[in-house]
């Protein structure tokens, strides 16, 4: 299958199971599960399902399995895009193309979002096995729960938030984004990873190193489309870093210096990959699309 057919496919496959894990619209407390409801279905790209789905088939993982663990990740992602657009972070008022949910809604309830979808997430990871092992269910729900924590998203934030005004080196930034960006990044391609059965310390590292340099990509790209992109086609609102006067790769190193890091971690990557040979070509093709996605 064509990378783009087999992105598609999984987005939908993705789409369809969010909407079957998330609470219903009507059901009480209604407002706030609609609220739930217009965070985390019809947007994104679902990079991070991607990547459970292309590392679970290394392992011929069950594409059921997947599909929770994927829609476990997706739900962490979406609870800090809600948390991060508030008042109290970044505030913003355009995600995904359309009001972030403090302003469709109120800050109460996107607050109040945030903290039932990351809830949900472990709820969806620990009422149906995600892996083929008991060992591996525990090291998913382990490696979700530190992406998500002080060590990981959220640390990562509260060095983003102290940083505002200040310069950083590159090891500073780096060290921040590995946390805020990359390390959901690394825990789908780690949780998928163990999805399956005959999971080698050897493909772990792989998997392992692989991870840690697409998600310093997404970012480095990430600050790249912030200057280079417009609201509508970035579906936020464009500049934001530079109006907070936020440090980025692109405020570090100029655009053509972040442009080329950003080829060498996507060469870094590939590098990653080999090891695991034709085995590992979806996860390259997913680093592909991430270094050069216009959007």
């Amino acid at each position: 299958m064509k990378f783009t057919d087999w992105s598609t496919y999984i987005q939908q496959r993705t789409e369809t199971a969010l909407q079957a894990i998330l609470p219903a619209a009507d059901l009480a407390p209604d407002r706030l599960h609609e609220a739930m409801r217009y965070a985390a279905l019809g947007g994104g790209k679902r990079v991070r399902a991607l990547l459970v789905h292309a590392a679970g088939g290394l392992t011929h993982a069950c594409p059921e399995q997947l599909d929770r663990a994927a829609c476990a990740v997706e739900l962490i992602h979406a609870y800090s895009l809600v948390h991060d657009d508030m008042p109290c972070m970044d505030n913003d008022n355009l995600r995904r193309g359309k009001p972030t949910v403090h302003v469709e809604y109120d800050e109460a309830t996107a607050l109040l979002v945030g903290d039932a979808l990351q809830t949900l997430a472990f709820q969806a990871m620990s009422e149906t096995s995600v892996s083929a092992t008991a060992a591996g269910q525990l090291e998913a729900i382990r490696l979700l729960a530190t992406a998500a924590g002080s060590h990981g998203m959220a640390g990562g934030q509260a060095i983003d938030i102290a940083s505002a005004g200040r310069e950083m080196t590159r090891e500073e930034l780096e060290f921040m984004h590995l946390r805020k960006t990359g390390a959901l990044i690394r825990a789908a391609v780690l949780i998928g990873g163990h999805a399956g059965e005959g999971v080698t310390d050897e493909r772990q590292r792989c998997l392992d190193h692989y991870a840690k340099r697409i998600g310093l990509l997404y970012q480095v790209v990430d600050d790249i489309l912030d200057v280079g992109a417009d609201t509508v086609t970035l579906g936020k609102t464009a500049g934001k870093d530079a109006s907070h006067n936020k440090p980025t790769y692109v405020s570090l190193l100029g655009l053509s210096d972040a442009r080329r890091f950003a080829e060498e971690l996507l060469a870094q990557a590939h590098t990653a990959l080999r090891p695991l040979g034709g085995r590992g070509a979806r996860l390259a093709e997913l680093a592909d699309f991430i270094a050069h996605r216009a959007f």
